[in-house]
């Protein structure tokens, strides 16, 4: 097995990686929207985007892409903030022939009450 930490991002938060990978298969712990510099950038839609480019990040240390994602599971604080994280998965993946798999769940929060959505992903590697 592989640890993956990307250098553009931030230290993970405990004794964990940002992403683990197989000979095959690549796991990322869940992605929050905290930039390299330690900012969070305000709403969801930034901070899906950020996520989403973290989690872009730990795949292309490992040669894969969003088209080697089996599957993406998400967690967002509020009902309200679905659609918004929901338009910009969709626009990541609207190219690939085949769509991940996707999960999204409503939480109570986070570690910090900034954070508003939370994403990790399952790919095989190429």
């Amino acid at each position: 097995m592989k640890t993956l930490q990307p250098a553009i991002l931030p230290a993970p938060f405990g004794r964990y990686s940002h992403g683990v990978a197989s000979e095959r298969l690549l796991v990322t712990s869940g992605q929050l929207a905290l930039a390299g510099d330690g900012t969070i950038p305000e709403g969801v839609t930034a901070q899906a985007e950020l996520c989403f480019a973290n989690i872009r990040a730990i795949l292309a240390e490992a040669g894969a892409d969003f088209s080697h994602v089996l599957r993406f599971n998400a967690f967002v604080t509020e009902r309200a903030h679905m659609a918004d994280y929901m338009a910009v998965r969709d626009r990541l993946v609207a190219d690939l022939p085949v769509k991940p798999a996707s999960t999204l769940m409503i939480v109570s929060g986070f570690t910090r009450p900034e954070f508003l959505v939370e994403v990790e992903a399952t790919a095989l590697l190429p």
